[in-house]
């Protein structure tokens, strides 16, 4: 069983605080900004802001449902949702839209690079597959897990990124 959690899962309904992240949020998160650069279509007139809109509004839209998930599990097990319930499943869910952070902000600053439309997507697309390989081997760390396990998180979800990247290769062609 992980660091910081029990059997009943009590670690789930208590709020993050210093030393708690939610891992999983931030993985998901990550894998969610990945696979929306590498769908995103024909460009608008302003590509870049258009493209780290999207990812921000769309780990909004999800963090939302998450939240929203979270509620509907409180009502499921007949228990009243109060403020302190929304603030503790807003909070826990908030990694999803922290992860599109990064990959939008280099989408955003890409032309301070010198990069075109295509290469600030390319950016964005590998900040997030690598913040996604990053979070998930901290999670397995942070667990306490032997150096193979942190290794073998790390390759699952490099592969999860790369079938992105193949996939916005193949759909670019």
């Amino acid at each position: 069983m992980a660091r910081g959690t029990s059997a009943g899962g009590a670690d789930a309904r208590r709020l993050p605080g210093p030393g708690r992240v939610n891992y999983a949020g931030a993985v998901y998160g990550s894998l969610l900004a990945a696979s929306v650069v590498a769908g995103a279509g024909t460009p608008g007139p302003y590509p870049r802001l258009e493209l780290a809109l999207l990812l921000l509004c769309t780990g909004v839209v999800f963090w939302a449902a998450h939240v929203y998930a979270g509620f509907v599990g409180e009502r499921l097990r007949e228990q009243p949702v109060s403020r302190a319930d929304v603030r503790r499943i807003c909070t826990r869910e908030w990694p999803i839209v922290q992860a599109a952070f990064l990959p939008a902000a280099l989408i955003a600053s890409s032309p301070l690079l010198g990069l075109g439309f295509r290469g600030a997507a390319w950016l964005g697309l590998g900040a997030a597959v690598v913040q996604q390989v990053l979070w998930a081997s901290a999670a397995v760390l942070r667990a306490g897990a032997a150096w193979w396990q942190v290794v073998s998180a790390g390759v699952v979800n490099l592969l999860l990124g790369l079938v992105l990247v193949v996939a916005k290769v193949w759909l670019q062609h």
